[in-house]
């Protein structure tokens, strides 16, 4: 039963990135919060769950747990299939594929190396920080910004003219970078839209 099914999330990359998908599909999901920077990821109740020890973590109803965000994703789509988040056909289930894939090779994950690298992270005194590697990273996500506002130039969504999981990893890469002081470049004026329409959908807030 949807009741019993239970995500716990938080962390600055995905704060629920695609847990944005059950708001989107207007599904109620318990959330329990998992407070990364008090370590409760590593505490051995939570490694029971999921041996990794990352988040966002779901919990089905007969026991079994999901991680990774598009896994957990790909659950809700086949589950609840409307509106549909990763495509109809064929075509465009590879379109938002490929473009899922880009935006969070290029966007979210450079975004999250520069968190870990160029900033204090989570203030862990015993972390190795590579100040140019999180230098790197971050000229890498501005870089990434631009590519993504070339796509909107063609297309109202980034996989097209249907908002889709790839837009979700976007909007929370964005709002990311933004909490790193990291604002999207003047020129990007096509990114730029696209975040001020996707932030005021009502799934944003969720």
């Amino acid at each position: 039963m949807l009741s019993q099914e239970k995500k716990s999330d938080h962390h600055p990359s995905q704060s629920a990135a695609r847990a944005h998908v059950p708001g989107r599909k207007k599904i109620d999901v318990p959330r329990e919060q998992i407070d990364v920077v008090a370590g409760m990821h590593r505490n051995p109740e939570f490694l029971g769950k999921n041996p990794d020890g990352t988040v966002p973590l779901l919990e089905l109803d007969d026991g079994n747990y999901i991680s990774e965000t598009v896994a957990i994703s790909r659950y809700f789509e086949e589950k609840y299939p409307h509106p549909p988040l990763m495509g109809k056909n064929a075509g465009q289930k590879a379109t938002v594929e490929m473009w899922q894939r880009r935006v969070e090779h290029s966007l979210m994950n450079t975004l999250v190396a520069y968190f870990h690298h160029g900033t204090q992270g989570f203030g862990e005194p015993d972390r190795y920080r590579n100040r140019e590697w999180g230098k790197y990273n971050r000229n890498l996500a501005i870089e990434a910004m631009k590519q993504v506002d070339r796509q909107l130039a063609k297309d109202t969504y980034i996989a097209g003219d249907t908002f889709s999981i790839a837009d979700i990893t976007a909007l929370c890469a964005l709002d990311l970078a933004m909490a790193l002081g990291l604002e999207i470049p003047e020129e990007c004026t096509h990114l730029k839209n696209w975040h001020a329409d996707v932030s005021g959908r009502e799934s944003a807030a969720a």
